[in-house]
């Protein structure tokens, strides 16, 4: 069983440079990193001088050969230790050094320690980031929304984007115990405020149900989905507001991935063909060709009004039903800040 829990972990490359007489092993764990390092005699009154990242030593103790033993053992996600996702893996990286002057003189001895770990199956980013939004929605689903950097492998290092350039916005709600959900942006704008209001000066983004407008005169366009519970919109940043703080703010919806109609949908433009395109399911695009006109459903003439009333109700209830019991639909709403500037400032 313990071989099972752990073959996902793998060091894969701890390079020294110091002294012939430094020993060091390293172990990955579950969710921390246990290093125990022996070093020199001469080291040992220097103890606090060792650092793995920024920790000093968890322990240290003496050894009946004047040597030292320092055991270093903390959280992946504690001393500084950079985490970076790449293809299929978890990547851990940091170092193990002696400093015996402050930052930011060099260190005097160091090894650079890396654990790899094999990314778990369904496994979504927790981003926690500025450009960053999260929610918490009906049933208990958690809504999260976030910048990535150019090659969509982690984090964007900044919100700070020039005119024309494209923003990876990633937005995903979280599976957890639920069946399979499939995640909408039912409606997306720019505003030059954090929450939106009368007076805000707004930009479309996404429409009518789900329509990615900015595709039809810009390049914005949706990236295939790696789950169907996450969402990648890759914007070409607009003409809007340009050098001031922009906040995009979108509602969010979680639906059932085997069911697509006129309200629940995620469709862009395809310039090469002047038609709109359903991303989930390109031979559903009719869904789309709304995004022109009105994407609500019509209601036929002459229906009783009373009816109408018990219809929709009807249709309240079974929705709340659904819902609670399947979480099928849930909307929520979340926004972060961008900045547009013309160019990158020449430093």
């Amino acid at each position: 069983v313990m071989s099972l829990l752990w073959q996902c972990a793998i060091v894969l490359a701890v390079v020294a440079a110091s002294a012939a007489n430094e020993d060091f092993n390293v172990d990955c764990e579950k969710h921390s990193i246990k290093v125990t390092w022996k070093v020199s005699p001469e080291l040992v009154e220097h103890a606090a001088r060792l650092f793995l990242g920024h920790c000093v030593p968890s322990t240290f103790s003496v050894l009946p050969t004047g040597e030292g033993m320092a055991t270093f053992h903390y959280n992946l996600n504690g001393c500084a230790i950079k985490k970076r996702v790449t293809g299929k893996k978890h990547i851990y990286s940091t170092s193990l050094t002696y400093r015996p002057n402050r930052k930011p003189k060099p260190a005097a001895i160091s090894h650079h320690i890396k654990c790899v770990y094999i990314r778990p199956e369904g496994w979504i980013p927790p981003f926690l980031i500025p450009a960053y939004g999260s929610a918490e929605g009906h049933g208990g689903l958690v809504f999260h929304m976030a910048l990535l950097n150019e090659d969509l492998t982690g984090l964007a290092k900044s919100s700070l984007f020039p005119l024309g350039s494209f923003i990876p916005i990633w937005a995903a709600v979280d599976q957890k115990d639920h069946q399979p959900l499939l995640l909408l942006l039912e409606e997306c704008v720019a505003a030059t405020t954090p929450e939106l209001q009368s007076a805000s000066l707004v930009y479309p983004i996404i429409t009518n149900k789900g329509c990615l407008a900015d595709g039809k005169n810009g390049n914005s366009r949706f990236l295939p989905r790696y789950h169907s519970s996450a969402i990648l919109l890759y914007l070409q940043s607009f003409k809007f507001a340009l050098g001031e703080e922009v906040y995009i703010h979108c509602k969010l919806v979680a639906w059932d991935p085997e069911v697509f109609d006129i309200e629940k949908k995620a469709c862009h433009y395809i310039k090469e063909t002047g038609e709109w395109e359903l991303l989930d399911d390109p031979s559903q695009s009719d869904l789309c060709k709304c995004c022109d006109s009105s994407c609500k459903p019509r209601l036929k003439r002459g229906v009783d009004s009373g009816i109408l009333r018990h219809f929709i109700s009807s249709l309240t209830k079974l929705a709340e039903l659904v819902s609670t019991q399947n979480s099928q639909e849930v909307t929520i709403q979340i926004s972060m800040r961008v900045l547009i500037v013309l160019d990158f400032p020449v430093s």
